[in-house]
């Protein structure tokens, strides 16, 4: 009788309330819905107002522990290709570890990894990393003070460059070759002594 009583209900839909003959069944009204508001926030909105203009990134400096990370990362990747004989990948490795030991001022470190890195270069042929670093380990021997070796990787950069027709790699060459003569900071000792020595001379005459 209560399951009879329950399906009554249902089909009556009325609640199941013991006091359902208190609610109403007439039908509610329904309220007229409310007219939206117009946005015209959009109007004063000041983007593309502005003059536009480049803006350069802030570059931050690496940090030490990103260093040593980098480090640890091509450390182990140079390892594991010189192991299965992946020697051109070995050779990016060593390159970018050079890379870091001149950021940490490390240039004995970094001129014997591009030393190994350009030696793997020559064997598998890759003339324009062959290049790269050739350029780079000149720019090590010349901070070191080695500027007749930073000279003759130079050139010997620029003939593998003329060799494969490069003129790219031609002219960034002779730019370097003329900073590097040009830069006083790179001299021996003795000769910027007797540049000075000669600047000096013609100011006093």
């Amino acid at each position: 009788m209560r399951y009879i009583f329950i399906i009554i209900l249902c089909a009556l839909n009325l609640s199941a309330s013991a006091q359902w003959w208190r609610l109403r069944f007439r039908k509610h009204e329904r309220l007229p819905a409310i007219t939206q508001i117009k946005d015209n926030s959009l109007q004063y909105d000041p983007v593309g107002k502005f003059i536009k203009a480049d803006i350069n990134p802030l570059k931050m400096p690496r940090s030490i522990y990103s260093i040593k990370i980098s480090e640890h990362i091509a450390m182990n990747s140079a390892k594991h290709n010189m192991r299965y004989r992946e020697f051109g990948s070995a050779s990016y490795d060593f390159s970018e570890l050079a890379k870091l030991y001149v950021l940490e001022n490390r240039l004995s470190e970094a001129k014997w990894y591009y030393l190994q890195s350009i030696m793997l270069s020559k064997n598998t042929f890759d003339h324009q990393h062959t290049i790269n670093s050739l350029i780079n380990l000149a720019m090590v021997k010349a901070d070191l003070g080695d500027l007749v070796q930073a000279q003759q990787d130079l050139s010997e950069a620029r003939g593998i460059a003329t060799s494969t027709g490069r003129t790219n790699d031609i002219k960034l060459i002779d730019e370097k070759i003329k900073y590097l003569k040009s830069n006083k900071s790179w001299l021996p000792k003795s000769e910027l002594r007797y540049a000075d020595a000669v600047g000096f001379a013609d100011k006093t005459k």
